[in-house]
């Protein structure tokens, strides 16, 4: 398991539950695959199933399940990747993506669309991240 200075910022600033399924997936992916960038994707993937990325760290999710298209893929559809919504739960009600804008103060959430929720939240958790590092 991964000290805690080893873990990804944004989980260093995470409920210990989301370190932890982290931190368990990562080391199963490690055992299978190798250190590495593949153990990491798989790691985060565990991760978005019940944790959702809200400004610069991760929050459960209401409900837990494949955070976007992406994430729902299986077998050979999966393993070709694609683009994913960076930790954002695309999956979740307009309700829910325009509270998250709203407590990252994305400005004109109340006018858009469930994707541009979705795009606005990522631009905004991109922000803080960076924010973060700083």
């Amino acid at each position: 398991m991964p000290d805690e200075d080893d873990l990804p910022r944004t989980l260093q600033r995470s409920p210990k539950k989301a370190r932890d399924t982290w931190s368990a997936a990562h080391d199963s992916a490690v055992e299978q695959y190798g250190e590495g960038e593949r153990a990491h994707r798989t790691a985060f993937a565990a991760l978005k199933h019940g944790f959702e990325k809200v400004g610069d760290h991760w929050e459960a999710k209401a409900e837990k399940g494949p955070s976007d298209a992406q994430a729902a893929r299986t077998g050979e559809a999966a393993r070709r990747g694609g683009e994913t919504a960076g930790g954002v739960d695309a999956n979740a009600s307009k309700e829910h993506l325009q509270e998250v804008a709203r407590r990252l103060d994305v400005e004109g959430r109340s006018r858009m669309t469930k994707d541009e929720l979705v795009e606005a939240i990522q631009r905004a958790n991109d922000r803080a991240t960076r924010r973060a590092r700083e």
